[in-house]
């Protein structure tokens, strides 16, 4: 697992930044909790879509690129990275290690049964 360091973030270079990305991105929209590392103030956020190495979330808070930060992610969890971009309201964050974005997208909850008490009552005759 690769872990950010203050050096290795002022090590960043502008390609980092620029390269194309690779990878499918899937578009949703999840509500997901978003800190800068090492803080313990918790933002919501509406992340727009997802890949395996990264998102974009909707986040309007002054932020510079390379700023350390944790997102959990639906199905996944506490995932760290780093600011990429930051314009407009909305945040890329590239993952310090990879996920699997269909996590994400599993159903919440427990199964596909019904609840006895969301099922109709049988008329009596």
């Amino acid at each position: 697992m690769e872990q950010f360091t203050p050096e290795s973030v002022n090590a960043l270079s502008a390609e980092d930044f620029t390269v194309p990305r690779s990878g499918a991105r899937d578009s949703l929209l999840l509500t997901a909790q978003f800190r800068v590392k090492d803080t313990d103030e918790v933002h919501q956020v509406r992340v727009r879509n997802l890949s395996s190495g990264g998102l974009m979330a909707e986040f309007a808070g002054p932020i510079m690129p390379g700023t350390l930060v944790e997102i959990e992610v639906r199905g996944v969890g506490w995932v760290s990275g780093r600011i990429a971009w930051a314009t407009d309201g909305r945040v890329g964050v590239a993952f310090s290690t990879e996920i699997d974005p269909l996590l994400a997208r599993k159903p919440v909850g427990k199964g596909t049964m019904t609840p006895s008490y969301t099922k109709p009552l049988s008329s009596r005759r």
